[in-house]
């Protein structure tokens, strides 16, 4: 428990002077990232069915927080909506080491207490800063066993979210320990969805982003939860994982800070397939091959890979074939390109991406798999219908620390989700110079 208590001290006492200029700088990225995959996720049949949800259930839009999807809403509904249209298009950010795609947890839960207790735009930066230490540090706690059948996002996201919201609070240590309490006894989130490709990955975000908001107020209002959640011996570790426990993790590095080990996504599918896209492209381009002259493509796979995208290989559904290494491979392969309009009803019955997804197979690379989740790489090997084989080694993903998108590829991203979502009332242009100097801003307030 003493880990916990430590993590929880650095984020109560985190001022933003503490905050080194690059680390704001990315940290207004990664939200602006998110926003953009809110607008462009907002549109989509599982957001709707969420949205008529909150209004059944007593949600009702009768709040000052912003949502994607509609009017205002209370601080929970909106963190709860907007987290779900902020993954829904799997464009949303990762950090390779927790296996957590922090933003669409964490920005929800911060944005809408900012809106509720009007913070500044640096104060909401902040907040996110401590979001994502904790959200990435218990998901790196948790551990590749309780990513076997948890969806870390959904679980070490939960806490996350709390913290973050905690902070906006201004709650104290013993009171953001309650709420991280609070959090963790909830957090959930189950990767049997994949089977069927159901819409469960959308429903866990809007939990854990809402719940960590719920969490964050109980706490205000003098409701305690359990300061060991996490390692203590009936807590989240021992529930819900296997092997030793390091709770060293939880303890935050002087000077250094999870957030700026945090990936943008490039293509519009599942993590686990980037690597493997970035070598495809790379082989493609370096020896001019066309889909018709490659006859095999071997992609030597991380364990957790495999557990992943084995599911949902068939690509019965536009969600679910962004989840599958076969059909996102053959789509690079026929168009160069992975983005949200690549992935449709109609490039499902698409039989040159068809004919290339048959040829490629997943195998468990020791080399690979012993990486990660640090490093997230592949090897591949492609042969060619003459024989030839030709190889490469991915071992920093377009997108990640060290490979880093730059502001113009950022901006060309965003343009493209906006132009998916149809929103004609957003402008790329000004809503980037407006999200980059988030830390000039007075309120969270009129962000869209």
């Amino acid at each position: 428990m003493a880990e916990t208590r430590q993590l929880v001290n650095w984020a109560v006492r985190l001022k933003t002077s503490d905050l080194p200029r690059a680390t704001i700088e990315k940290t207004k990225r990664l939200y602006a990232d998110w926003v953009v995959c809110g607008i462009a996720g907002a549109p989509y049949r599982v957001i709707t069915g969420l949205t008529v949800m909150a209004d059944a259930v007593g949600g009702n839009p009768s709040g000052a927080c912003t949502t994607f999807s509609g009017p205002g809403r209370p601080p929970y509904w909106a963190a709860y909506l907007n987290g779900g249209a902020g993954h829904v298009v799997e464009q949303d950010d990762l950090h390779n080491a927790s296996v957590v795609h922090p933003a669409t947890v964490v920005f929800p839960a911060a944005w809408a207490v900012a809106q509720a207790t009007k913070a500044t735009g640096a104060e909401f930066i902040l907040a996110s800063v401590v979001g994502y230490e904790v959200a990435c540090r218990v998901g790196i706690l948790l551990g590749r066993e309780h990513y076997k059948v948890w969806h870390s996002t959904a679980t070490a996201g939960t806490l996350g979210a709390a913290a973050a919201a905690a902070k906006l609070l201004g709650l104290d240590e013993e009171k953001t320990l309650d709420a991280l309490g609070s959090a963790g006894t909830q957090a959930a989130g189950l990767w049997q969805f994949l089977a069927t490709a159901a819409d469960s990955k959308q429903v866990h975000c809007s939990h854990a982003a809402g719940t960590g908001v719920q969490a964050a107020y109980l706490a205000q209002a003098g409701v305690t939860g359990a300061h060991d959640i996490l390692t203590g011996d009936r807590g989240l570790f021992v529930g819900s994982s296997h092997g030793t426990m390091d709770p060293s993790v939880l303890v935050p590095t002087s000077g250094v800070f999870e957030v700026d080990a945090t990936s943008f996504k490039y293509h519009a599918s599942c993590r686990h397939t980037h690597p493997s896209a970035d070598a495809l492209l790379e082989l493609m381009s370096k020896h001019g091959l066309k889909p018709d002259d490659i006859a095999r493509v071997d992609c030597g796979v991380h364990q957790p890979a495999l557990d992943v995208l084995g599911p949902a290989a068939a690509a019965e559904s536009v969600h679910q074939s962004k989840f599958s290494m076969g059909f996102v491979l053959g789509v690079l392969a026929n168009g160069q390109s992975a983005q949200l309009a690549d992935f449709s009803d109609a490039r499902l019955g698409d039989a040159a991406v068809r004919k290339f997804q048959a040829k490629v197979h997943m195998h468990l690379d020791p080399g690979v798999d012993a990486a990660y989740p640090k490093a997230w790489t592949t090897r591949m090997v492609i042969t060619a219908v003459d024989g030839t084989k030709y190889e490469t080694h991915v071992q920093t993903p377009k997108g990640d620390p060290g490979n880093d998108l730059t502001d113009e590829e950022l901006l060309t991203k965003w343009g493209k989700l906006v132009e998916y979502s149809g929103n004609k009332k957003v402008d790329v242009g000004v809503l980037a110079k407006e999200l980059l100097a988030l830390e000039d801003r007075k309120s969270m307030d009129n962000i869209l």
